[in-house]
């Protein structure tokens, strides 16, 4: 897999120790709110207990998706488990909306029929020290996700960090109870369970895109091209598609373009060079290097290249012309344009840089071959 040597099991190690600590933590935590919940009688305290339940909860399914992500690749998943931790990461979400949703039903019915809290000194301190311990979580759980590049840790520790402020607003609310005897508690409750719920959603939503595939990182797909030119023999690199199997896996496929005097065996050293060089800088495999010949020995097709590009980029929704080649006996122009998704019309603007080119060389069979606006 597009893994760079060794780093998969002490990733998936720090991982499952972080989310052992969130888990240890959350159940804590549960259980003391849980305890103080019901010795006050306060509703918005017990929906927190319920919250910190719920990220337990999501720190075990983060542990079993890591184990079954890191299964080795075998004949029927030949590209291995690694998408298995988006799978978690939904069930994740869908677990917090669930705590949300049941939350805020409670939360409702306490507004319905209100009942008093009775607070204590010592149910305060547990809150607040509750809540040191959540920001301290929570501020550990995220920079250990983005340092293994976990979406899971991350959302935890995100979720963790707003759990220290929801935890705080219910400290001042019992602070107003006890000093002006106005009972907020149902109120918050509910409050707390929508943003919960809110949570849950956009935790739903990030995992599924995740899973239809997201446009690469633009600085990532900068640098493995700007290791693909590096190579001796390559003029451009384009076309790079990155196929997502997992964090940090990918399988990749780029264009190349070469000059028209490269022979085949030279072909062979420079695509080596290309997947070896790519996978050992940024542990990424390339599975597919296609080649685009560049005129060298012909100055009139050089010429054309630049009044052709200057053509292309003038067009609306124009974003690069590659892998140009012209055959000035046989009147022939062949190049690639990447089109703007936000063009409404793609083939209308290619249509248009035909005509264009057309007007400028009559005479020419112009191929244009429209390119997706894949990678930056």
């Amino acid at each position: 897999m597009a893994q760079k040597p060794n780093t998969q099991p002490s990733r998936d190690r720090v991982i499952i120790r972080t989310s052992v600590i969130g888990i240890l933590v959350n159940v804590l935590l549960a259980a003391f709110k849980a305890l103080v919940g019901a010795l006050s009688n306060s509703v918005a305290i017990l929906m927190d207990a319920v919250n910190n339940l719920s990220d337990a909860l999501s720190s075990v399914i983060t542990i079993v998706g890591t184990r079954l992500a890191s299964r080795p690749p075998d004949k029927k998943h030949p590209l291995g488990y690694g998408r298995v931790e988006y799978l978690s990461a939904t069930i994740i979400a869908v677990i917090v909306l669930y705590a949300g949703v049941t939350a805020f039903v409670e939360s409702v019915k306490k507004i319905i029929h209100p009942e008093t809290p009775d607070y204590s000194v010592l149910s305060l301190v547990i809150i607040t020290v509750a809540v040191g311990a959540k920001l301290l979580l929570g501020r550990y759980v995220k920079g250990v996700g983005r340092r293994v590049n976990s979406d899971s840790l991350v959302a935890s520790g995100q979720d963790a960090l707003f759990d220290s402020v929801i935890s705080a607003s219910t400290v001042v609310a019992a602070l107003i109870f006890l000093f002006f005897h106005v009972s907020l508690e149902a109120w918050l409750g509910a409050i707390i369970a929508l943003v919960i719920i809110k949570s849950g959603l956009e935790m739903l939503r990030d995992t599924v895109s995740q899973i239809l595939g997201e446009r690469v990182d633009a600085s990532f797909a900068r640098d493995i091209r700007k290791t693909v030119c590096s190579v001796e023999g390559v003029q451009g690199a384009y076309d790079l598609i990155l196929n997502n199997y997992g964090p940090d896996r990918h399988i990749a496929s780029v264009h190349i373009e070469v000059p028209d005097v490269t022979t085949a065996a030279e072909l062979d050293a420079i695509t080596r060079k290309i997947e070896q060089r790519v996978f050992r800088e940024h542990g990424v495999f390339i599975g597919g290097v296609s080649v685009y010949s560049v005129n060298t020995n012909d100055d009139a097709a050089a010429a054309m290249r630049s009044e052709i590009v200057g053509l292309a980029l003038a067009q609306p929704h124009v974003l690069q012309v590659h892998g140009f080649y012209a055959d000035t006996e046989a009147k022939l122009i062949s190049f690639d344009a990447v089109v703007d998704f936000e063009a409404k019309d793609r083939k209308a603007t290619t249509d248009a840089l035909r005509q264009a080119v057309l007007e400028r060389y009559p005479g020419y069979q112009v191929n244009i071959n429209l390119d997706w606006d894949i990678s930056d």
